[in-house]
């Protein structure tokens, strides 16, 4: 009968009835709290949200949502908040409508949806991965993460420089276009790898990205990974390249080779695990692991390898996101605020065992 219903009459008729809303102040406040989790989506495709929306307000469209709900909001009791308009209609109700179909109980509308927020004072952000590029502009900011202007670095390369070039961002970006002689080195294979491509400490490295955000964390990434290289980030990317008036290589296919040498590996994994002690990283066995799940909390479980490593073999229940994607895409991956992440690699021995979160 429920089905006949929602056949016979729009959506947002259906739902809109006994929607319940939460406040611009209340939505806040849950965003705020560590010990509560919140899920505040726009529903709008992604270009009306790239051009305005709340800091933390995740992207998922309306068209998406039987898609993509599940994966990306794993409990269905989650406190989700939902707003944008477009075309003169509030998509809200019918977007809430399809989530209930898909089992989630706790599904509210933000009261006056955009034009709300921004009447109860709050911000609103331009582009996607907006959090992700904050904390790499902060990143920045306060640990003088050093950079080098396109010129610069071409002016290096067309000099034939001690220089390497490391490409952060996925391979199928690097093939599109790249900066010419860089070695595709996906953001979170940077400290496994950097020291076999660049075993003369004199050797300068560059890291790039396609903006900042990933060549920001990857050269930061290596400087707290104690390398003795002198190390910079790409100035603003392949766009600063391409503004500087710079050609790029199209269709390269320079890859770190795939085997470490074993002693650079154990360096590698002493070195990630002095940061991660220093930056407060808590390590999880697999009973751990399984006592974190709890009514009321979301656990998101990724692993960071590359997709190649993770197709070949994953621990049980452990999505694909590669590290350096997730730094960058971190409101994507993680829409739930408040939520807990487990991060897994390759296994391995126990007093190395890089679960964590």
């Amino acid at each position: 009968m429920t089905d006949t219903l929602f056949a016979t009459r729009p959506a947002s008729q259906a739902a809109k009835s006994d929607l319940p809303t939460l406040s611009a102040a209340q939505v806040r406040a849950h965003l705020l709290a560590r010990d509560t989790e919140i899920a505040l989506l726009d529903v709008r495709e992604e270009d009306p949200y790239a051009q305005a929306h709340p800091l933390w307000a995740a992207n998922l469209p309306l068209s998406r949502i039987e898609l993509e709900a599940w994966r990306r909001i794993p409990r269905r009791d989650t406190r989700i908040v939902l707003f944008g308009e477009h075309a003169g209609e509030d998509l809200a109700p019918r977007a809430a409508a399809v989530l209930q179909r898909l089992g989630y109980t706790q599904v509210h509308a933000l009261e006056g949806g955009l034009d709300g927020w921004r009447a109860a004072g709050g911000e609103l952000f331009r582009d996607v991965n907006v959090p992700s590029k904050a904390f790499g502009e902060l990143v920045e900011h306060e640990r003088h993460t050093p950079s080098l202007p396109a010129e610069e670095v071409q002016a290096l390369i067309d000099a034939k420089a001690d220089v390497v070039v490391l490409d952060a961002r996925r391979f199928d970006e690097y093939q599109t276009m790249s900066i010419p002689t860089a070695t595709s080195v996906p953001g979170a294979e940077l400290v496994l790898r950097a020291r076999a491509l660049a075993p003369d400490p004199r050797t300068r490295i560059v890291v790039n990205c396609a903006g900042r955000t990933r060549s920001i964390i990857g050269t930061q990434s290596l400087v707290n990974a104690g390398l003795p290289n002198p190390i910079a980030a790409l100035r603003n990317g392949t766009i600063g390249w391409t503004l500087a008036g710079q050609a790029l290589d199209h269709g390269a296919d320079r890859r770190a080779p795939p085997d470490v040498d074993p002693a650079v590996r154990a360096q590698a994994q002493a070195d990630a695990r002095r940061v991660a002690e220093r930056a407060g990283v808590r390590w999880l066995d697999a009973d751990a692991l399984a006592a974190l799940r709890e009514p009321g909390r979301t656990v998101y479980r990724f692993d960071v390898r590359t997709p190649e490593e993770y197709a070949a073999g994953h621990r049980p229940g452990f999505a694909s996101a590669p590290g350096g994607q997730l730094v960058q895409e971190t409101d994507h991956h993680v829409p739930v605020r408040g939520a807990r992440i487990v991060l897994s690699d390759a296994p391995l021995p126990r007093h190395l065992r890089s679960d964590c979160y």
